[in-house]
Formats: C-alpha cells, sequence, structure tokens
C-alpha cells in the first residue's frame, strides 16, 4: 500500500494521533508518516504518506501552504491561540479598512517574523514548549518567511478573518499577534483551518471519521505517490539511462532550470528524484 491520503484533520488531536488511526486502518507493517504538523485545535488538510510515499515526505517541506485563520482582537494569550491563558485585554479601536490595511500590509512578502514560545522549534537542543512550560523565557531571533497573499475580512466589531498563503516556517499565530500589536489592541488567534498544501486542497480532503466509520474507503483515497512532485519538472529516460540511475550512477540532461528533478522510465513510472551536480544528474532518491 503506498500513496498519500488527503485527511481533513478534526480538531482536538494531533498529527500524530491521525498517523497512528492511520496506521491501524492500514494494517500492519505499512510505513505510515505525516507532512507538515498542525496543532492540536487546528483543522484542514494533513498529508499523509504510506508505504513508498514516506519517502517524498520531505519534499513536501517546501510546498506553499494556505490557511484561514479567526483573528481575535482585544486579547492577548500565553499561547498566542485560544488554547493559553488570557495574559492581558486591551479596548479594540474603532476598525476601519485603512486602519486594517495599515496593520496588515507590511506582513505581506517577504518579512521577518518572531516564532511563538509555545513551538516545536529547539533552543539549545530543547523544544521551546518545553521551556515555556517549564516558566522559562528565551529571547527568540525573528526569521525570515514568504508570506504571499494575506487578505482579510472583518468579523463583528472585534475580529478579522486572514487568507494567507505561504512558505515553510511560517506561524499563523505570529501573524496574528502582530496584527494586534500593529492594532495596539493585541490579538490571539482564535481559530485556524488549512485549506491546502501544495497539491493538497481541502476541496477534495476525506474527513478522518469517515475513513475510520469505513475503512474500506482508504483504498480508493489513496494518491499517487507521484502527487507530492506535481509541481517539478520531470525528464524521460532511455533504458540506458534508467539502468545508471537504478545503479547510483549521474545521468547527463539537457539544461533544466531547479536543482531536482522528477525521473521517469521507458514505462512511464516514477523512477527516482534527480539532483543536480555539477553538470550532471545524480540519483537522490530511487523507487524502482
Amino acid at each position: 500500500m503506498h500513496g498519500f491520503l488527503n485527511i481533513d484533520k478534526p480538531a482536538g488531536i494531533t498529527s500524530h494521533d491521525v498517523v497512528a488511526r492511520v496506521r491501524r486502518l492500514a494494517g500492519r507493517g505499512v510505513k505510515v508518516g505525516h507532512a507538515g504538523t498542525l496543532d492540536p485545535a487546528a483543522t484542514g488538510v494533513l498529508p499523509i504518506a504510506l508505504g513508498h510515499a514516506t519517502r517524498l515526505i520531505e519534499y513536501l517541506g517546501d510546498a506553499r501552504k494556505g490557511y484561514r485563520g479567526l483573528v481575535r482582537l482585544g486579547v492577548t494569550t500565553s499561547t498566542e491561540d485560544a488554547e493559553g491563558e488570557v495574559t492581558a485585554t486591551s479596548p479594540v479601536p474603532p476598525l476601519s479598512s485603512e486602519l486594517i490595511e495599515a496593520a496588515v500590509a507590511p506582513l505581506r512578502g517577504a518579512i521577518m517574523q518572531v516564532p511563538p514560545m509555545y513551538s516545536a522549534l529547539h533552543h539549545q537542543g530543547q523544544r521551546l514548549y518545553d521551556l515555556a512550560r517549564a516558566g522559562k523565557t528565551v529571547d527568540l531571533e525573528a526569521r525570515p518567511v514568504e508570506i504571499d497573499e494575506l487578505t482579510w475580512d472583518l468579523e463583528g466589531a472585534d475580529a478579522l478573518v486572514i487568507d494567507v498563503v505561504c512558505g515553510k516556517g511560517t506561524y499563523i499565530r505570529s501573524l496574528a499577534r502582530d496584527i494586534g500589536v500593529a492594532l495596539g489592541c493585541g490579538a490571539h488567534l482564535a481559530g485556524l483551518r488549512r485549506t491546502f498544501v501544495g497539491p493538497f486542497a481541502i476541496g477534495e480532503a476525506v474527513p478522518l471519521a469517515d475513513l475510520q466509520a469505513e475503512p474500506g474507503r482508504l483504498a480508493p483515497a489513496l494518491l499517487s505517490p507521484e502527487i507530492a512532485l506535481a509541481d517539478w519538472p520531470t525528464v524521460d529516460l532511455d533504458d540506458e539511462g534508467a539502468r545508471r540511475v537504478r545503479n547510483g550512477l549521474p545521468v547527463d540532461l539537457d539544461d533544466l532550470a531547479g536543482d531536482y528533478v522528477c525521473s521517469r522510465d521507458s514505462s512511464g513510472a516514477l523512477l527516482a528524484v534527480l539532483r543536480r551536480e555539477g553538470g550532471v544528474w545524480r540519483p537522490a532518491k530511487v523507487f524502482l
């Protein structure tokens, strides 16, 4: 059993919980992993890899991701989301389009973002959330992230719905926090739903509860492992080129953009991921 499941994760469980439940459905001996952690309170797209597809998880790390978040203004929490303790409250100013846009605009594009203290990032060998739970604070350095799109809609007098398209390493909680800081009233992320990860979209996602209720739906729901590389350039190799790749040897290819390409054998099957090294392409991962 090899491929990806596009799972719609429910609130209240971890990404690892989803992996464990799919592993039970898939049966013994099937390797299972996830691509891109979602917080327990968050819902939405969670790609789950089975079998050989687990070897492609790392290539989804750079995939663009989409989110819809609810930003609650005037209330700051210890975790920057609704799970934490309220640490401060402040009146929300009268909100105009001009005021909100002035707060949001600097958060678009290539920005420097300070991650939340409650996160899985490491500091001197320890997870930040472990340090936070122990009452320790750390001066966190801002990290470069890319916000391709950030749009908003006013939700009542004290909340915004934001839609975000971003690159790896982005924290939507941090965006909510920074919007609140810019508006002078503080804020936290009150809800989050991931709308896509690369080629995995929420419109085609399968609710986890549906799979658990009907385990027979698992196999038909499997997507080809190649979906993880859907946006990559692809080259077709002749039999000699395929033989070289299977034996770990480099191949010469026409000039191609980027540092990685997918390769197929003469039957059209996914053969390997090739990495540019100097003037040749070497196999990084071989599947056949």
